[in-house]
């Protein structure tokens, strides 16, 4: 649905975005993470035509974003940080307004209305002032205009930013709901957002892909961590080093006398049974036996500090 090619962005000699490239199939949600200043805003600005890039291409279900923006920009629904709503005007009469401005046949205009007005159930607020809503319903006005027009692919820039927890819950479930119909491109720096609602992660660490794959494949470890009782600690290392997908053996610290060994292991290799059934025929007392996965923020953490400090 969207593939992006060495797409670069230069504001004078500041290198917003510096060749990134991924592909997004069609009914995915997926998570743009990045600290501020990371590249996340200008990318979704290339993609909905409103900046143009400097290098390398873009293109929506097909069609090259900048050779062909006013198409592109009908496949997509696109909510801004801070909605661009109208204080003044009544929820109905605003949506009434962004349909008209969308172009929609008027004949069909109740139908698209009612219909996002369903999805992000704002029915009990459409004949109140937008001023005098609270910032949960400004966001979820705002994307009711982005839906109206029943787009392809949605892109959302920081759609929790300054709610409260409830508030949050709502607009989370929302996206999720949405997803199973649309792809979905969530941009945040806050990396619960993620964790909570997207299948996948593309991170951006200054004007990079730093790393691009579902949650599961980012966190996953290649460590194996067990608990034993033995009192042969090097007899204990050498024969779990034995098992086939072991690369090598760290003897960690004891408690209670269980000693812990992580196993490092050669690629993705699944070796838990392998393991249980070694201390199950060496006698070995067995207290713990886990995958030593990391936390999304642990992955992102790591990839922050290993990038190089840029000259000034």
């Amino acid at each position: 649905m969207i593939e992006i090619r060495n797409l670069k962005k230069s504001y004078g000699e500041i290198e917003a975005l510096r060749g990134i490239s991924t592909s997004i199939p069609s009914g995915e949600i997926v998570g743009l993470l990045g600290q501020n200043g990371a590249g996340k805003t200008t990318t979704m600005k290339i993609l909905v035509g409103y900046l143009l890039p400097s290098d390398g291409s873009a293109h929506v279900d097909g069609l090259d974003v900048v050779e062909n923006p006013l198409e592109v920009q009908q496949k997509i629904g696109y909510l801004p940080e801070n909605a661009p709503v109208y204080e003044d005007m009544l929820v109905q009469e605003y949506l009434a307004f962004m349909a008209e401005m969308r172009g929609l046949d008027p004949q069909s205009v109740r139908q698209h209305v009612g219909r996002a007005v369903e999805e992000c159930a704002i029915g009990h607020v459409m004949t109140r002032t937008i001023g005098h809503l609270s910032k949960g319903y400004h966001q979820r006005v705002g994307l009711a205009a982005a839906i109206l027009h029943d787009p392809q692919i949605l892109i959302l820039d920081e759609p929790t930013s300054g709610l409260d927890p409830n508030q949050i819950a709502e607009i989370r479930n929302l996206i999720r709901r949405m997803g199973q119909t649309k792809t979905i491109i969530l941009s945040t720096h806050i990396l619960p957002e993620v964790e909570a609602t997207c299948d996948r992660a593309v991170i951006l660490i200054d004007g990079s892909i730093r790393a691009d794959g579902a949650l599961s494949e980012l966190t996953r470890s290649r460590v194996q961590v067990v608990r034993v009782a033995t009192d042969d600690v090097a007899g204990a290392a050498e024969t779990l080093g034995r098992v086939e997908g072991v690369r090598s053996v760290d003897p960690g610290p004891a408690d209670n006398g269980f000693k812990t060994f992580r196993l490092h292991l050669d690629g993705e290799a699944e070796v838990g049974e392998r393991v249980a059934e070694v201390a199950r025929t060496q006698g070995w007392p067995l207290r713990e036996l886990k995958r030593d996965d990391k936390t999304l923020e642990q992955v992102f953490k790591e990839l922050t500090e290993s990038t190089p400090e840029v000259a000034s």
